[in-house]
């Protein structure tokens, strides 16, 4: 691992450091080996901006993609990626994850026209998807030849936690420490510190007194 990195040497050197290793998240402990992070040869990073952290993890799988008009993707410092998880910006959109955030398996997080802001030590479980923009669907025209559009995009609060499953639309701002439930599409913002569920996700408790 001390030789691993973005550079072909580099993804052989993960490739000979993971065969030693067990599989998935028993794989942590290589992110930590070098600043560089762990980065599975079997991740497809086609960015021309990003810009990675000291320590992190990218799983097996994963896909940090830019289309034209792209911004860029910015990962903190320990920020896990898990299998299957697929990050994509275009058309005037951005990515940002703060420190030590964790992306369980198969989310989306699609940075369109709007950007996307997940703080520190977020916590958000698997299938999540994150949305910075829309279709216009005005009638007369395809909606697929119709302009996307944004509402301002998404930003995450520091130590938030998202269940399985969970749709954020563009828009929303969920607050710091606040905690979304298992299935829930978030299409208003929530306070920090409060406990949202449902479809689409409203307030059902605080964690903290206002």
């Amino acid at each position: 691992m001390r030789q691993a990195g973005l550079s072909p040497w580099g993804r052989f050197s993960t490739r000979l450091a993971g065969w030693c290793a067990p599989p998935h998240t028993a794989r942590f402990p290589l992110a930590r080996m070098n600043p560089q992070g762990y980065i599975d040869p079997n991740a497809i990073l086609y960015h021309g901006e990003l810009h990675l952290g000291a320590n992190i993890f990218i799983g097996d799988r994963v896909v940090i993609n830019q289309t034209r008009g792209g911004g860029p993707v910015n990962l903190g410092d320990g920020v896990h990626i898990l299998r299957d998880t697929a990050i994509a910006t275009g058309a005037g959109g951005s990515v940002t994850i703060g420190a030590d955030t964790y992306i369980q398996p198969r989310c989306q997080i699609m940075g369109y026209k709007g950007a996307i802001h997940i703080g520190q030590g977020v916590q958000i479980g698997p299938n999540c998807a994150f949305y910075s923009y829309d279709h216009g669907f005005a009638p007369g025209e395809r909606i697929s030849k119709q302009d996307l559009t944004t509402k301002g995009g998404i930003r995450i609060g520091d130590d938030a936690w998202l269940g399985f499953g969970v749709i954020v639309l563009d828009g929303v701002e969920i607050g710091e420490g606040a905690v979304i439930g298992a299935g829930a599409v978030v299409t208003r913002s929530i306070p920090s510190g409060a406990v949202a569920a449902g479809v689409p996700a409203r307030v059902i408790k605080m964690r903290v007194k206002q």
